[in-house]
């Protein structure tokens, strides 16, 4: 699997050049800065972008507006970003597409190589990697005002969470510790009061929350 990589810190950016490396992915570009991001991911056609959101020159956002004009030239790229922080208007952005393949993960979670390189696949294929204090951010902004979420039990919340982070049924009663037919019964309950039509496909599913619980219906 062809990765393209960039990260402003030295150490960091090596750091995860050896773990990917550790772990079969190929690194076809390691870049410090958002214009060699940009080259690379015109160039290169890799299939995933691991990308940090703030690069020089600027430190702002050029990383992550990088990615999204690559995913515009290029739909459906697959691009995992790494941020310091939340900043719900960075998750809004990489999640206005709809078209999955995306990932929004605190550096935190890198020092997690199991974690990290999990969420690394999942993107890739087509899947979502969002962290979970993301979520529970998402969460919290749209519960004040909108109804269907407000009727979601504290469980059928907890799950939702694990839905987002994009984790299968089996995932999701292994980590709560149930049966997946109780998973099962509470992601058709999700689903009914948040008005979204019942899938078999996971990633189609969360896609479909992520966006109801960022953009609404």
């Amino acid at each position: 699997m062809r990765v393209v990589l960039a990260e402003d810190l030295f150490l960091l950016r090596d750091g995860l050049v050896r773990l990917l490396q550790a772990h079969d992915f190929e690194i076809t570009a390691a870049v410090e800065s958002g214009p060699e991001l940009a080259r690379a991911l015109a160039e290169l056609e890799p299939d995933v972008a691991v990308v940090d959101v703030r690069l020089p020159p600027t430190h702002t956002d050029e990383g992550l507006q990088c990615a999204l004009h690559a995913r515009r030239e290029r739909p459906g790229l697959p691009v995992l970003v790494l941020s310091q922080h939340v900043e719900q208007l960075y998750a809004r952005e990489l999640l206005a597409d709809g078209s999955g393949g995306v990932g929004y993960l605190l550096k935190d979670r890198v020092f997690d190589a199991e974690q990290f390189v999990d969420a690394v696949r999942r993107v890739a294929a087509g899947g979502t990697a969002m962290d979970p204090q993301v979520i529970q951010q998402l969460l919290a902004r749209r519960s004040g005002d909108d109804r269907p979420l407000a009727r979601l039990t504290p469980r059928e919340r907890e799950v939702l969470e694990l839905m987002a982070q994009g984790r299968s049924n089996t995932a999701i009663a292994a980590r709560l510790v149930v049966t997946e037919r109780a998973i099962a019964k509470h992601t058709a309950n999700i689903f009914a009061k948040l008005g979204l039509e019942v899938s078999d496909d996971d990633n189609r599913r969360v896609l479909a929350v992520l966006a109801y619980l960022d953009h609404g219906r």
